[in-house]
C-alpha cells in the first residue's frame, strides 16, 4: 500500500489521496462487510422465527420429490405416506380431482387447499 496523499481545503475539510487500485480494493471490502452485514441478518431472523416456533421448512423428502420432478402436492402425499385415494378421503375431494391437482391439470380453489393442508397436517401456505 503506497503512503495516502493529505490534504486540506481552503475551508478546512480534510481530503485523502490514494492510488485507484486501493480506492477499489477498499470499495470491495466494504461490499463485503455490506453483505456480511446482510447474511448475519437473515440468520438472526430465521433463527428467531424457528424460536418462535414458525419453522414452515419443507422435510427433506419433500425437497427430494420435488427434485424429482413431483409436484409439491404429490411430494408431500408421498411424505405423509398416504395414497391418493386416502388422501382424496380425508379431504372431501375427488380422487381423479386430485389427480388433475398433482399433475398441474388444474388449479385448486383456496377452500380446497385449505381442507388438503388439513388433511396432510401441514400449514396451508405448503400448498400454495
Amino acid at each position: 500500500m503506497s503512503k495516502p496523499q493529505f490534504i486540506t481545503t481552503p475551508s478546512g475539510e480534510e481530503l485523502v489521496v490514494l492510488a485507484r487500485a486501493e480506492y477499489e480494493a477498499l470499495v470491495s471490502a466494504a461490499a463485503l462487510v455490506d453483505e456480511d452485514d446482510a447474511d448475519v441478518a437473515i440468520y438472526d431472523l430465521r433463527k428467531a422465527e424457528l424460536a418462535a416456533g414458525r419453522d414452515h421448512v419443507l422435510p427433506a423428502e419433500v425437497s427430494h420429490g420435488l427434485l424429482r420432478g413431483e409436484s409439491r402436492l404429490k411430494a408431500i402425499r408421498k411424505w405423509r405416506g398416504l395414497t391418493q385415494i386416502a388422501l382424496a378421503d380425508r379431504a372431501g375431494v375427488g380422487q381423479g380431482y386430485l389427480s388433475d391437482l398433482e399433475r398441474g391439470r388444474k388449479r385448486s380453489a383456496p377452500d380446497t387447499l385449505a381442507a388438503l393442508a388439513r388433511a396432510l397436517d401441514v400449514p396451508a401456505d405448503w400448498l400454495a
